[in-house]
């Protein structure tokens, strides 16, 4: 049986592969380490958590139905995230982000989040079986800006709870038509508010005040 949905995740939902090397890297580097295929997304990562508080979140993303796809959706379900409303017809494969860690921590990353801004549109299809939505909506910064400024003026979303978090600061531009349309409670961390403001900010509370 579906559930209804207590909070919808707009967003990206794809695969992380990370490798983690047990000591320090230099550029070029070829060692031994462990690489691990995780469930991901900015999205996904916030509904995976909100399941582990009880709630029912929903995702709203593309996914392929290539096996990569299918493996991804039994992840999901099985960590008690409705799936349901993806988008799967988009004949794009599903997404994927690698990055490379050491002992120091992140050395580098690829997101691949292709698929999910070419459906552009075609995943925010779902909210015509979810009329009125009154509810809290999680938006990530993987969203396009042109997407972004839809949802900012889309009536399906209208009395929504707009939740807005930035998928990295070299994304956090992106937010500027959420921002200019007074829309949505943003999640932000220092870097991301020194982007959005244009100015560096000394702490968290100068950098609130300078979005604001």
């Amino acid at each position: 049986m579906t559930k209804t949905p207590d909070v919808l995740c707009i967003g990206a939902m794809l695969w992380d592969v990370i490798g983690r090397a047990p000591r320090r890297m230099a550029p070029g580097a070829d060692v031994p380490g462990r690489i691990r295929h995780l469930p991901g997304g900015v999205a996904l990562n916030v509904a995976v958590a909100l399941a582990r508080w009880g709630l029912v979140p929903a995702v709203l993303s593309a996914v392929g139905r290539d096996p990569e796809g299918e493996a991804l959706i039994a992840q999901a379900l099985r960590l008690g995230v409705v799936t349901d409303h993806l988008a799967r017809d988009t004949g794009l494969p599903t997404d994927c982000y690698m990055g490379i860690e050491d002992s120091e921590g992140l050395i580098a990353a690829i997101a691949d989040a292709h698929s999910l801004e070419q459906a552009g549109g075609a995943i925010l299809a779902p909210l015509d079986a979810l009329p009125g939505w009154t509810g809290p909506v999680v938006l990530d910064g993987n969203l396009t800006e042109d997407l972004l400024a839809a949802i900012a003026r889309d009536p399906r979303l209208a009395q929504a709870d707009l939740r807005v978090v930035p998928a990295s600061p070299g994304k956090a531009e992106r937010l500027e038509p959420l921002i200019a349309a007074r829309r949505g409670c943003f999640y932000l961390n220092r870097l991301e508010a020194e982007i959005l403001a244009g100015r560096a900010c000394p702490d968290a509370a100068s950098a609130a005040q300078a979005v604001v």
